[in-house]
């Protein structure tokens, strides 16, 4: 009996280790499989940790490109004609170069052989490469780069517009807070000096300062390279100065130098801000280049029109624009040989029969399409348009050939000349339909409302060597100050749409000390000028409400002037679907390069 119990408890033993023995494998076995799914997981981390990492690291990259192609431009305004033409990006630009010798740029590589830039201070892993699309430069002041970064086998892509940065930027941009001295005689040595340089502002106000004044409205950013009057005026943008102070960077004084308050600033915001001086051109003679033709380039842009002499422009809403210009001779001029010159008919046909630039009715022609329009002075000699002009007498306000002065006008002086015979005067107002610069050698007179038909597609640049002028004309019998601009207009308020510099003087309203109240001038663009004008004097002229065109920050009209600076900046940013593989190859659809 016992030794049958030993044996039943042997045969129970052995089964407990079968049963531990089973126990133990299926154990293990199940430990295998952890270690083994947490070394997959852990790897595949691993991998998707160093994904993340490069596909992150890629777009650095490509935003490093745009960074390095907008320094070039900046230390080079040249810098816009290189690129590679054979990038599919650039295929519309075909007067784009590739730089040589020393100038050699590694990111303008394409294609699979073509090369990669290193990030500066990355690891020797992280490159990019870039292509320009520089084909409407010259209409709108906008570069488009579409730059590709790479790390590891990441691939992204970003694409980026660059415009220079200048007047435009704000909807209000002054060099000097005075009056032009050319108008009020003042001593240039002693005032053609920006305040903090030392100008005289006492309270005689020697040099002419302006201020902004109650009723005044700048509705977007405001800058002076000077220091500014600010009396009860309202901003809603804070604006800039170059006044170099840490102190208070405005004066709290009306025009007389009387001590005033109740302006408003954006919550917050207590006086304008610091900015660096920009530099404004001396004239606006660089944009009749616009009109020339065999410029000996591989530009393939049209050349706009030039007019020769005072010349009357009046846009209609159907997309067309009536010119008289009488003593034009040609209206684009050789760029080689300025004797010579054409006459297309896009411009107007030259003569004096119906339908003509010098008739009464004068040329109804398409407004130029992304284009420039130039009004010069009557050539003395060596050039296409004095073949018959030379001889023209030249006098002021006795008869411009276009109706100015107007019959009962008259002028307070005749220095400086207004109306001049010869001189390259633009009269313009209408409705516009299009993109367009009008640009005029000597004065540009606004002479009744000037809007857009379509404020999301039209957009109009004015420029004058000299002053742009609200037109308000005086009578010549005995009149007051509050009726002599009305015994001549029958119009109250006034409208201007459009991006308007003065590059040498001033943008004021012609007789402002006369004619009354007004009403408002309404602006809706940008006003820079070097010199302050006089919109409102006492109860005579407009009260101020000026509207930023917000467009205006990435993008210019055409043919527009830029500042001597040469500060570029981005506009717009965004990722695009990557241009190239890691292999450099392009991207492609339908078989083709995009």
């Amino acid at each position: 009996m016992i030794r049958l119990r030993r044996l039943l408890h042997l045969d129970a033993l052995r089964d407990d280790r079968g049963m531990a023995l089973a126990i133990a494998i299926i154990f293990g076995t199940v430990v295998v499989f952890m270690i083994a799914t947490a070394t997959t997981v852990a790897v595949a981390g691993i991998k998707k940790s160093s994904s993340d990492s490069d596909w992150n690291a890629a777009l650095s990259a490509a935003y490093a490109g745009v960074e390095d192609y907008e320094a070039r431009l900046s230390n080079d305004t040249g810098y816009t004609k290189y690129g590679n033409p054979a990038a599919p990006f650039s295929s519309t630009s075909s007067a784009l170069v590739l730089p040589t010798g020393g100038a050699t740029n590694a990111a303008f590589g394409t294609g699979t052989a073509g090369t990669w830039a290193a990030v500066p201070g990355g690891d020797g892993r992280s490159a990019y490469r870039y292509e320009v699309d520089a084909s409407k430069y010259y209409d709108t002041g906008v570069i488009r780069v579409r730059a590709t970064g790479k790390v590891g086998s990441a691939v992204r892509s970003v694409t980026a517009s660059i415009r220079q940065q200048g007047f435009i930027d704000f909807l209000y941009f002054t060099d000097y807070e005075i009056q032009d001295p050319v108008l009020t005689n003042a001593d240039t040595g002693t005032c053609v000096k920006h305040a903090w340089e030392g100008r005289p502002t006492s309270r005689t106000n020697l040099c002419g300062e302006i201020a902004f004044d109650g009723g005044d409205s700048i509705d977007g950013p405001a800058h002076s390279n000077d220091t500014m009057r600010i009396c009860q005026a309202t901003f809603t943008k804070q604006p800039s100065t170059s006044n170099p102070t840490s102190g208070l960077r405005y004066t709290r004084t009306d025009s007389t130098g009387a001590s005033c308050g109740g302006q408003t600033f954006p919550a917050g915001v207590t006086q304008p801000s610091f900015t660096s001086t920009i530099g404004m051109p001396s004239t606006n003679a660089q944009q009749k280049a616009a009109t020339q033709y065999n410029t000996g380039t591989a530009s393939t842009r049209q050349p706009g029109c030039m007019y020769t002499g005072p010349t009357d422009i009046t846009f209609n809403p159907n997309g067309s624009m009536t010119v008289k210009s009488p003593r034009s001779v040609k209206t684009q001029t050789d760029a080689a040989n300025p004797t010579q010159g054409q006459t297309p008919a896009a411009c107007g046909a030259v003569g004096t029969g119906a339908g003509q630039l010098g008739s009464a009715g004068g040329a109804t022609v398409p407004v130029p399409a992304n284009n420039l329009v130039y009004v010069q002075n009557v050539p003395l000699s060596n050039d296409a348009n004095a073949t018959s002009t030379t001889t023209l007498r030249d006098s002021c306000n006795t008869g411009n050939g276009v109706g100015y002065p107007r019959s009962g006008e008259t002028q307070l002086s005749t220095s400086p000349c207004s109306y001049g015979s010869r001189s390259g005067d633009a009269f313009v107002h209408g409705v516009l339909d299009g993109q367009v610069t009008v640009a005029a050698e000597n004065y540009l007179y606004v002479t009744g409302d000037l809007t857009y038909l379509d404020r999301g597609s039209d957009m109009l640049g004015l420029t004058a060597t000299n002053a742009v002028m609200v037109w308000n004309p005086i009578s010549s019998v005995a009149c007051g100050r509050s009726t002599c601009s009305a015994a001549m207009l029958d119009d109250y308020d006034r409208e201007i749409d459009a991006a308007i510099i003065s590059a040498a003087h001033t943008f004021q309203v012609q007789n402002n000390a006369f004619g009354g109240d007004r009403g408002t001038l309404t602006i809706y663009g940008a006003i820079a000028q070097k010199f302050r004008g006089v919109v409102r004097s006492g109860g005579n002229g407009y009260k101020k409400a000026y509207g930023y065109d917000a467009r205006l920050k990435h993008t210019a009209p055409p043919s527009f002037l830029n500042p001597v600076t040469t500060t570029y900046g981005v506009t717009t940013i965004g990722e695009v679907s990557p241009a190239y593989a890691v292999n450099g190859d392009c991207a492609k659809k339908d078989g083709a390069c995009v």
